[in-house]
């Protein structure tokens, strides 16, 4: 089944969002025409995801560039790595955003005097928003294989479509096995604090029929103790050259949910999620939110005033809980430090 989602694009030297704080209860776009919008919607998730924030990063950088006055190369180019450290600055956890910036940078420093820098960078960064799309269904396509027809599958957060330029990363596994013809029924934990399962990817899959059960992230061990849970698929913000994954807070739990109940624990992620730089999942940088995203629900506060919160944004999974990692590249199993060197050093995307 094709998704109309649009989560983000270059429209009329703009970069459209859709805001993904309104969502389920309104579908609306913001306009950005200047690159520190783009930041300031990083940072307050009108856009997240680990995909859709790299590829936001790069419009914004292409925006940000476009707005300049015309200015001699040298002050060009720090003007340009100015808007980088901005962008680089945004959010720490998501390896998505670094690896965009990077790639911008080298589209700046590969193009030639005689071309206009501005329309490379443009194009450069439509092209990104692109190819994730079609990342995203190799990636599904991929996936889809390892999930048997009536699967039962729970995951967390959101990594679907809103979370990529579209498609998405473990629900575009979902999708593929759709399209395939399998029955597949999706759990959908609510993931508090900022509840981006129970908004999102409900959402998604109720827009495209996909049936799925929404809970609470609590009732997760009960429902595999029942055995009700065929298999956990979840989305990634930074995998380390050992496997060992960063992804939203309480996917850890779910992890050693499903290696108690021997359910297998699948990541969904592109090749740009991997920071081969990083040994293991312990120089992972967690970033912590605002407090007030657990002392209270859509601005209702729920908690007293002069409560102590504890608000990291993302857990990190040991690499010996994790079955498969999915990538554009094919499928790697354990193990992962030999099986991610191949994939990142692969050009095609044949399988792993």
């Amino acid at each position: 089944m094709e998704t109309e989602i649009r989560t983000l694009f270059w429209d009329r030297d703009a970069v459209v969002l859709i805001d993904q704080r309104a969502l389920p209860l309104e579908e609306r776009h913001v306009r950005c025409t200047g690159y520190q919008e783009v930041i300031a919607a990083i940072r307050d998730l009108t856009v997240r995801g680990a995909p859709a924030i790299g590829v936001a990063a790069a419009m914004g950088i292409a925006l940000g560039v476009r707005g300049l006055a015309d200015l001699p190369s040298k002050a060009l180019r720090e003007a340009f790595d100015g808007i980088c450290g901005e962008f680089s600055a945004a959010r720490p956890t998501a390896r998505n955003l670094f690896w965009a910036v990077e790639r911008m940078r080298r589209c700046f420093d590969q193009t030639p005097p005689s071309e206009d820098i501005r329309k490379a960078l443009i194009a450069e960064a439509i092209r990104i928003g692109e190819e994730d799309i079609a990342i995203n269904r190799r990636i599904g396509q991929h996936g889809q294989a390892l999930l048997p027809d009536g699967a039962r599958i729970l995951t967390h957060c959101n990594a679907g479509a809103l979370a990529t330029a579209g498609y998405g990363t473990a629900l575009g596994v979902v999708r593929a096995a759709r399209e395939a013809g399998k029955k597949i029924h999706v759990y959908v934990d609510e993931t508090r604090p900022v509840l981006q399962g129970a908004r999102l990817t409900a959402w998604e899959l109720v827009r495209e029929g996909i049936p799925c059960t929404l809970i609470t992230d609590n009732m997760a061990g009960s429902l595999m103790q029942q055995g009700k849970v065929d298999a956990v698929l979840v989305g990634a913000d930074r995998i380390a050259a050992n496997g060992d994954t960063a992804n939203k807070i309480g996917t850890y739990a779910l992890a050693v949910l499903a290696r108690a109940h021997g359910i297998p624990f699948y990541t969904a992620a592109p090749r740009s999620t991997i920071d081969a730089a990083l040994p293991d999942g312990g120089a992972i940088p967690i970033e912590e939110r605002n407090s007030a995203e657990v002392t209270g629900i859509g601005g209702v506060r729920t908690a007293p005033e002069g409560i102590a919160v504890w608000n990291p944004a993302f857990d990190v999974t040991p690499h010996p809980w994790i079955a498969a990692i999915i990538t554009e590249a094919g499928v790697i199993r354990p193990p992962f430090r030999e099986g991610i060197e191949q994939v990142l050093s692969s050009s095609s995307p044949a399988s792993a």
